[in-house]
């Protein structure tokens, strides 16, 4: 017999013993009031209609053990209806039991199918997310480091990205972006905006500024209706490539991001701040304008998402301080080490995803090392 048809069989078995034991022990010792226990077990493993069915059963039995009994006289026939009251009672409870498992089950399946349904759409956008957070760019002259940590570790997906890719001048251009949300809707958005935002650094001037207006004209033409951030840069190496010494001009447009930072080589620190500018997508003002600045060898530029410098416990003006003032103590490190200690400087307060995109200009005796 299966483990499935011996639980079914219990309740049969319990109603059948004690009937068997009332049989047994005579009439003068009756126990037929215990064949309620047949529906109650049935309660815990069966269905409302067979619950209800076992119910009915032990009902009929415990009457016709009354009559074996010889419990329908004068002097003990209020005592017998009593215990066949309470024979109902039991069957009753039984089946309310029973139906309170049921749902209670039906409940957890649902939620189980919903689980599982999260679970798959958190790993299939979890996949997309890793595939486009790839590894670090590589880039001449240039040391990168990247990282992404998201705000939980039950939700692996955001939309916070980083990227670098190459311009069909020669240079190359790095990005920095946030979608609204960290959750599988944000890292399809987030997916969509890189794209597009690559295709058109292919087919536009080699501007960052360029770039973000032609994004701006592609939202508003696809209807994109979402919250983006956005710092696009380019590096152009030519300056210094015969050389492989000097420095490299880096060249950038904000849309609403928060700015990059810079720690130099000499050991000072600063926010590249700028006019702000609207977020992407927004129906311009006035139109988008770059940035210039020259990096020189061994300093490092700093391109973060908001969830390094917002805590619900801490404005963004004191996050952003305390942002200059730890990379004023480690922005001289390796890249990797810099990384992992901007991340664990965050402790427990990591309120919203984070990522990071560092960038070194190596020196002349690491290029030729």
């Amino acid at each position: 017999m299966t483990r499935s048809a011996r639980v079914h069989a219990l309740p049969a078995v319990v109603l059948a013993l004690f009937t068997l034991v009332d049989l047994v022990i005579g009439r003068e010792q009756q126990v037929l009031s215990l064949v309620v226990i047949a529906p109650l077990a049935a309660a815990t493993v069966l269905g409302r209609r067979a619950t209800a069915g076992y119910g009915l059963v032990a009902l009929l039995v415990a009457t016709l053990l009354g009559v074996y009994d010889q419990q329908y006289t004068s002097e003990s026939l209020v005592a017998q209806l009593f215990r066949l009251f309470g024979v109902a009672l039991g069957i009753s409870i039984a089946v309310l039991a029973c139906t309170l498992r049921l749902r209670r089950e039906e409940q957890l399946a649902r939620m189980s199918a919903q689980a599982a349904t999260n679970r798959a759409v958190v790993q299939t956008a979890e996949t997309l997310q890793r595939n486009l957070l790839g590894d670090p760019p590589r880039v001449p002259r240039l040391e990168t480091a990247v990282r992404y940590q998201p705000a939980s570790r039950h939700a692996q997906v955001g939309g916070d990205w980083y990227d670098a890719f190459p311009t069909p001048d020669g240079g190359t251009m790095l990005v920095i972006g946030d979608v609204a949300g960290h959750d599988a809707p944000a890292a399809a958005t987030m997916a969509q905006t890189r794209g597009m935002l690559r295709g058109v650094a292919q087919s536009v001037a080699n501007l960052p500024a360029a770039v973000l207006s032609a994004l701006d004209r592609a939202f508003a033409t696809l209807q994109v209706d979402t919250l983006v951030t956005v710092t696009v840069a380019t590096v152009d190496l030519r300056p210094a490539a015969a050389t492989n010494s000097g420095p490299v001009r880096l060249r950038w447009s904000n849309a609403g991001h928060p700015p990059p930072v810079l720690a130099c080589a000499d050991g000072t620190t600063r926010v590249l701040e700028r006019r702000p500018a609207r977020l992407l997508g927004v129906p311009p003002a006035v139109d988008r304008v770059d940035h210039e600045l020259d990096l020189a060898p061994g300093d490092t530029l700093l391109f973060y998402t908001d969830g390094l410098v917002e805590r619900r416990t801490m404005p963004l003006d004191e996050g952003t301080r305390w942002l200059v003032e730890l990379l004023g103590r480690i922005g001289r490190e390796p890249l990797d080490r810099l990384c992992d200690g901007l991340l664990r400087g965050l402790g427990d307060q990591v309120d919203d995803d984070v990522a990071l995109l560092a960038v070194r200009v190596r020196s002349c005796a690491d290029v030729s090392g």
